[in-house]
């Protein structure tokens, strides 16, 4: 199984957001949104928006809002 992670990550490394999904495309597009919402001040400033994949949902952030 492969689980997609999207993060938005403030510039001290924290998860400000972040979203858990099986779904291929509807982890592209939320990453597409993500990035879409971060301003240029907040990219200057160091926030990303990273998409990874995890095999396990043991692996992924206690946080995330997990969608099926």
């Amino acid at each position: 199984m492969i689980i997609w992670v999207n993060e938005q990550i403030d510039p001290s490394g924290l998860i400000y957001s972040c979203i858990a999904t099986c779904d291929e495309q509807q982890a592209k597009d939320c990453h597409e949104s993500f990035e879409n919402n971060l301003t240029e001040i907040q990219k200057s400033e160091g926030w990303v928006a990273r998409l990874r994949t995890v095999n396990s949902w043991d692996e992924v952030p206690v946080s995330a809002l997990k969608l099926s």
